[in-house]
């Protein structure tokens, strides 16, 4: 049973296996068409230094470039940046880098920008950025190499090599943001603006 009551099922522009299994629990029938841009070349080209505006700006050209594929459809984009300061990380290149940012954010307090966007006939109807500040706990190296061994290649998914919902979550003490802005989706924004175009059942 699901509370889907758009005619076609919503299109996720990402395979983002933690925002396909919020849509999921929501009970939102949809579709995972990734987006295929060059999100480090948008950026820079837009000159925007703002974690929140440049999520916010890659959310919504990963919904339009699936938008103008699929004009008819509705269409999700989402985003997140990860600032510690004005310092912006990116996904680790590999296990030396993850270490190096687990360095760089033990001990303090990051921000993470998520950003959804609803496109629909190549058009933008819907953006909103949800902010959460996680305190990570200091952490010796040992703690950190002990991580790593653990948690393994998961480590270069995500942005600050952590996630949250697996073993990342040993690395923090204090969290202020809600679980879905966490794992990369405003969803509670969302939901309310697709119960407004009469797309939920609840």
């Amino acid at each position: 049973m699901t509370i889907w009551r758009g005619k076609d099922p919503l299109i996720l522009a990402s395979q983002s296996p933690a925002r396909k299994m919020l849509l999921a629990n929501a009970g939102i029938s949809f579709e995972a068409v990734p987006a295929d841009i060059d999100e480090r070349a948008i950026q820079q080209k837009s000159g925007l230094l703002q974690p929140g505006e440049i999520a916010a700006l890659l959310a919504q050209e990963k919904a339009l470039f699936v938008s103008t594929k699929m004009p008819d459809r509705y269409v999700v984009g989402a985003d997140q940046t990860l600032a510690l300061g004005q310092r912006l990380f990116s996904k680790p290149g590999g296990r030396a880098q993850a270490a190096e940012q687990l360095r760089a954010l033990a001990g303090n307090i990051h921000e993470l920008h998520s950003a959804v966007s609803v496109a629909r006939g190549g058009k933008i109807l819907f953006s909103e950025v949800s902010i959460a500040r996680m305190t990570m706990r200091q952490l010796s190296g040992e703690e950190i190499r002990t991580y790593l061994d653990a948690a393994g290649d998961a480590v270069t998914t995500s942005v600050g090599a952590y996630q949250l919902e697996g073993l990342g979550v040993h690395l923090f003490e204090r969290i202020e943001g809600d679980h879905f802005t966490i794992l990369g989706l405003p969803l509670l924004p969302l939901l309310a603006y697709l119960r407004e175009q009469g797309l939920l059942g609840v």
